[in-house]
């Protein structure tokens, strides 16, 4: 039985995540800015609630010092909240994309780190996508090519990077990006597309449940490797 962290968990892929890691046994502490929203989604699906804001840095520190006191290690870590970053272009809305998407997950992780240690088969999954990839945005054949979120990409871009990074710094934890697939959730409900939820967490439920000798330092899709 591993202790799980999933933040921005009150719906979409990390409520998802959260439902199917508990499926597995697993004990699941959903992260949620919002205090109502994310108490009732723990209540759902019998998870436990954090508040966490992934932008406050005393949020961060706040959820996992609580998760380590009450459980003394965490075994898995999803770095899933995010905003599209979509609307202006000025420098307002590039930093909150930034700060929500790419320096969360340095955020999170540095408040981790301690705890997951602890871990006897600790794993980080870093939500990324591949709307951040250089081959994917300029390859005419993939629908990446015509996506007009400049701040999203570049930060998930970032996301991908940060995780090559933190395997390497890191030798002993597992640290993984996924492009969990296109899902309809209230991030892409501008755009009208994606598959159910359920089926885009399953690629992250797997990458979440990697044995100990798993692979550290990649950016995975559904179908293996995805190239950056």
């Amino acid at each position: 039985m591993a202790v799980a962290l999933i933040t921005g968990a009150n719906k979409g892929i990390g409520f998802e995540t959260a439902k199917q890691l508990l499926e597995l046994g697993h004990v699941v502490y959903i992260g949620a800015r919002d205090v109502d929203r994310g108490e009732k989604a723990a209540a759902a699906l019998g998870a436990r609630f954090v508040q966490l804001d992934v932008t406050e840095d005393a949020s961060v520190s706040s959820a996992l010092g609580t998760i380590d006191s009450s459980e003394g290690r965490l075994d898995i870590l999803v770095n899933n909240a995010g905003v599209l970053g979509h609307g202006a272009t000025d420098g307002p809305t590039a930093l909150h994309a930034f700060d929500t998407n790419a320096v969360s997950v340095v955020r999170v992780t540095e408040a981790a780190l301690p705890s997951l240690r602890k871990s006897s088969n600790p794993t980080v999954v870093n939500v990324s996508s591949s709307a951040g990839s250089f081959w994917a945005v300029t390859n005419p054949d993939r629908p990446e090519f015509g996506l007009p979120l400049a701040f999203y990409s570049a930060s998930k871009a970032a996301v991908t990077m940060l995780t090559v990074q933190y395997a390497k710094a890191h030798l002993g934890i597992k640290f993984n990006a996924v492009e969990p697939g296109t899902t309809a959730t209230d991030l892409t409900a501008v755009f009208g597309v994606g598959r159910a939820p359920e089926e885009s967490a399953k690629v992250v439920v797997r990458w979440a449940t990697l044995d100990a000798d798993g692979p550290t330092g990649t950016f995975q899709d559904e179908s293996g490797e995805v190239p950056w």
